[in-house]
């Protein structure tokens, strides 16, 4: 199938990420941890910046700097009833827009703002601001090696953040 672009953008690539994101939205939103994790490469990266977007997550404290077997037990928490701040389960939603996707040599840099609302023990929740995935090219599809959470909030207080963003 030929590209097509308007404006430089490939719209084709733009409808592949968007397709993508979306189907990670809505397995988070249903609580489809397990099928969450196959969307990482196994050196993949989940990380949500405390205080800077541009914090080095190696030297300042995160909210989240995960690698995939930290996923795992925080996906096992979840799931197994030990994670009190998770008993009963927030019911989520997320609303991605503003989808930008660009190659970048092995990788393909595509980012997104997103409102997520969070309902639990008669409580709403908003969180907002920008994903940050870096993916990799995976036969059809793709494989995240860094998904990255810009809170508009992350130097304010953020309370107990005990889902997946």
């Amino acid at each position: 199938m030929p590209e097509v672009s308007v404006s430089g953008v490939d719209l084709q690539l733009l409808a592949e990420v968007e397709a993508f994101l979306y189907k990670e939205a809505q397995l988070l939103d249903a609580r489809e941890y397990d099928a969450w994790l196959t969307l990482f490469a196994e050196d993949g990266v989940y990380w949500v910046p405390s205080g800077s977007d541009d914090s080095d997550p190696r030297r300042e404290v995160s909210v989240a700097y995960d690698s995939v077997s930290r996923l795992r037990e925080r996906v096992w928490r979840l799931q197994s009833g030990v994670g009190h701040a998770q008993e009963p389960p927030s019911r989520t939603t997320r609303i991605l827009s503003n989808v930008i996707a660009e190659p970048d040599g092995d990788l393909l840099r595509a980012s997104s703002a997103f409102v997520l609302h969070e309902f639990r023990r008669g409580r709403l929740h908003i969180h907002a601001g920008r994903y940050r995935h870096e993916l990799r090219r995976t036969g059809d599809t793709f494989a995240i090696a860094m998904k990255k959470v810009e809170l508009v909030n992350n130097d304010g207080y953020l309370g107990n953040v005990s889902i997946v963003l």
